[in-house]
């Protein structure tokens, strides 16, 4: 006998099927949200969430905005003028070797990893052009004076926290005396050289 109901039966269960599939693939399409929800916003360059990196690490430049906030660290030196008075330029030349992979010297020289050092004796700290310097150098202010450049070559980055310039220093007194000297030659007038009464005045104020 046929059963006057089962086109009816036929119809309910594809529906039933139909619903069951649409079912499950909400609950995949969720759980795959929910799983790369973890993974922020960090997208591959064909829009797709990469799995790699899921934590980004995002390294910026310190901001200094004003000058007022970048300071330096009080360095421990000893009297450097009376050194410089009586240094050796050509031993300085001979440890200026160490320097030149990532200065030049001449004028008019190109800009390496640091700047052309020509005439750097007194001038206006973070004024070569077309040289970009680290944000705490430019606002730190100030000249190439004898005893900042002394500072500067003893510990870089304790004297202007924030430079770029990846140097641990010229430990001996000698040597930053004998650099600073010849550095000093590479100018077309080039600085005076220390009084002696510049150099007892650096005496008590190091002392004071």
């Amino acid at each position: 006998m046929n059963d006057p109901l089962a086109f009816n039966k036929i119809l309910a269960g594809f529906l039933c099927a139909c619903l069951i599939l649409f079912g499950a693939g909400k609950f995949a399409s969720f759980m795959q949200g929910v799983d790369g929800g973890h993974h922020g916003d960090d997208h591959s360059g064909d829009g797709h969430s990469s799995s790699k990196n899921s934590y980004p690490i995002v390294v910026t430049e310190s901001s200094v905005s004003n000058p007022a906030t970048v300071s330096s660290s009080p360095i421990m030196i000893t009297p450097i003028l009376a050194l410089i008075a009586n240094a050796d330029a050509d031993a300085g030349q001979k440890l200026s070797k160490k320097c030149a992979a990532c200065h030049s010297f001449n004028a008019g020289g190109a800009n390496k990893v640091g700047p052309n050092l020509w005439n750097i004796v007194n001038r206006d700290m973070g004024k070569v052009e077309n040289y970009k310097y680290s944000k705490a150098l430019s606002a730190f202010g100030g000249k190439w004076d004898y005893s900042s450049l002394n500072q500067f070559l003893l510990k870089p980055k304790q004297y202007i926290k924030g430079t770029k310039m990846n140097y641990t220093g010229l430990k001996k007194d000698k040597d930053r005396a004998n650099i600073i000297l010849w550095l000093r030659s590479l100018a077309e007038t080039p600085a005076e050289l220390p009084s002696e009464e510049d150099i007892q005045n650096e005496k008590e104020d190091i002392a004071s």
